[in-house]
């Protein structure tokens, strides 16, 4: 008789005859098939935008631009990021759109002075090229994060529409075409551009951590706008400053304010279009790190838990809306649970005695893991082309070998958020950049 679970079981079903289901193994059951349905639908969500072509050219870029007609405030909350954040500027500055249509804002803390420095002496060189279109704010009162940065920027700006683009972002020159002829043209307040991670081959999880936003923004992001109910993206976010104004701008006390201010402004009604096209989006590098990796996780699964808790999504007007803010909001605990189950559902399945079909039950999520590492390797292969970059040999195996650890990783991750808001630990802990996004594609 062999020590595997599954077969234990049925040489004990042989001889002893059906058993009822214990209440152990109706809960794992229980447990699985909820699994089972959160995984299929997150599938359904990676898929969303492929399985119907017309969905992408709904939430496609004009293929014309309007002659521009809205002035840009660009904002650029910056924290420790002397090695960036002339390079964003620059890239800002070489924007396809009249440059006394646009002004670049830098935000920093006056304990910051080696950002502080580096916009200095970018701003005098400038200067000295005869551009004047970008300034520095420097605040010191708290607290001590990117909404608190932003609500400074917004209070000391006036053109007609603001952007927030995060210090080592490189955007497209187009970018501010593209949004003013949606704006223009379809009369909406809110736009949500793609941004996308580029350097997917720098550290063992890079390629997983690229292609969740690769899903997130070709795909999820649709179904998120078709249904009225979007944690809006940190960054490549327009919005128009009669809007800001209305809803009071951003929540100073919570670590995901983007998904906040989605959260209301789908509340109020207002809707957010979502333009996707891949030369379109704005470039950011993976976390350098694992512990940079936790440590960004920890924070916007700590702010997701924060906007749920808030319950401001319970007066969405449809129940559509208010499921998926929950099954989106909610997902830090369903990932935690998740991290905290699998290793007792293996030792289950395999050491633990109980009928076949419980033992089959239990592998169902595992199944819809394997088939999600396949979509993963299509979709790589995808982002790899859509960007005209190279695959490294044997990267399928790179992937399968880091598709179960990088589960761990974002488990990990959710642990850590929820138990630093069971405490009410609510500092903001920042991520380092390193312009590794800009090397991946020069």
């Amino acid at each position: 008789m062999t020590r595997w679970g599954i077969s234990r079981t049925l040489v004990w079903n042989g001889i002893e005859g059906k058993k009822a289901m214990t209440g152990f193994e109706a809960t794992l059951v229980i447990i699985s098939l909820l699994l089972l349905a959160q995984v299929s639908f997150s599938t359904y969500l990676m898929l969303y935008a492929w399985n119907d072509a017309r969905r992408g050219d709904i939430f496609a870029a004009p293929k014309e631009f309007a002659s521009p007609q809205k002035s840009f405030t660009v904002l650029l909350p910056a924290r420790h990021e002397e090695a960036v954040i002339q390079h964003t500027i620059e890239g800002v500055l070489r924007a396809n759109y009249p440059r006394e249509l646009l002004e670049i804002v830098v935000i920093c803390r006056i304990d910051d002075p080696g950002t502080i420095e580096k916009v200095q002496e970018k701003i005098v060189e400038l200067v000295q090229r005869g551009i004047h279109n970008v300034r520095l704010i420097v605040f010191q009162d708290l607290p001590i994060n990117k909404p608190h940065g932003l609500n400074i920027g917004f209070r000391n700006t006036h053109y007609d529409v603001v952007t927030i683009f995060d210090s080592e972002d490189e955007i497209h020159p187009e970018v501010f075409n593209v949004v003013n002829t949606v704006m223009v043209t379809e009369g909406v307040n809110v736009v949500q551009a793609g941004v996308q991670l580029m350097n997917f081959d720098s550290t063992w999880f890079s390629a997983l951590n690229v292609l969740e936003y690769f899903f997130w923004f070709k795909s999820r992001l649709h179904y998120h706008a078709e249904v009225g109910i979007i944690p809006l993206g940190g960054n490549t976010v327009f919005f128009t400053r009669e809007i800001l104004n209305k809803i009071g701008g951003w929540n100073e006390h919570c670590l995901t304010e983007d998904a906040d201010i989605g959260i209301r402004l789908s509340q109020m009604g207002e809707r957010i279009r979502v333009v996707y096209e891949d030369q379109f989006v704005t470039r950011e590098e993976t976390p350098p790190t694992v512990g940079q990796f936790i440590k960004q996780r920890t924070r916007w699964n700590q702010g997701f838990l924060q906007v749920l808790q808030a319950g401001a999504y319970w007066s969405l007007p449809k129940l559509s809306q208010r499921l998926l803010a929950v099954f989106t909001l909610a997902s830090p605990v369903l990932q935690a649970f998740t991290t905290l189950y699998i290793p007792v559902s293996l030792y289950t399945i395999f050491f633990v005695q109980m009928p076949p079909l419980v033992a089959l039950i239990l592998w169902l999520p595992a199944y819809m893991l394997i088939g999600q590492y396949v979509l993963n390797w299509i979709g790589l292969r995808e982002f790899v082309r859509a960007h005209n970059l190279t695959m490294p040999p044997l990267m399928w195996l790179r992937l399968l070998l880091a598709f179960y650890p990088f589960q761990v990783l974002l488990g990990i991750g959710a642990l850590r958020g929820l138990y630093r808001h069971l405490r009410g630990t609510n500092n903001w802990e920042k991520t380092r950049h390193i312009n590794a996004h800009r090397s991946a594609v020069t």
